[in-house]
């Protein structure tokens, strides 16, 4: 009894000095560190900001949705998710579960991206168009019009992937020479 007294204490004590140990190390500072997560934020950021640059230099106008809306070229949405994969496959491997949850993940964001938002988003525009005219006695006629920029052509979904991937790798090679 003594024997299994002792052994219990040793296991909370373990367990204890594990949980503190692991609280320690998921402090804000490590969040900052985080390699696949800046690579991941730091690709959305800048295909947003290609967007958003596009746009005020083909219309002489700064538009602050582009910073933030979906649809385009680059497709943001796969930069982030091929980031992300391309990060976690440089610093875990390759071969290992979490890189491939990460790729799975990159793809049916990437697919869904080419598939059902481009539909939803063309879809959109010939609704838009039926409702712009019907004649103005028409309940509908006064909607406020669908979003039809919702998803992306195959190049723009591949220049994000590509952004993406040389976002995680020019990070890797930076944390390489940094350490």
């Amino acid at each position: 009894m003594k024997e299994m007294t002792a052994t219990s204490a040793t296991l909370v004590q373990n367990t204890s000095s594990l949980l503190s140990s692991s609280s320690s190390s998921m402090s804000s500072s490590s969040f900052f560190t985080n390699y696949p997560l800046i690579c991941a934020f730091l690709a959305f950021a800048i295909a947003q900001s290609i967007k958003f640059l596009t746009s005020w230099y083909k219309e002489r106008r700064c538009d602050i949705k582009q910073l933030v809306g979906s649809g385009g070229m680059p497709s943001s949405h796969s930069a982030t998710v091929a980031a992300l994969a391309t990060a976690i496959g440089l610093q875990e491997g390759f071969r290992g579960a979490l890189f491939a949850t990460a790729l799975i993940l990159a793809c049916i964001v990437m697919y869904d991206a080419t598939g059902v938002r481009l539909q939803a988003g063309r879809q959109a525009e010939v609704l838009n168009q039926i409702v712009y005219e019907l004649p103005a006695e028409h309940p509908l006629a006064e909607s406020r019009p669908l979003r039809e920029l919702l998803g992306h052509t195959p190049p723009q979904v591949i220049a994000g992937g590509l952004l993406g991937v040389i976002t995680a790798v020019a990070g890797y090679l930076i944390t390489l020479t940094a350490s």
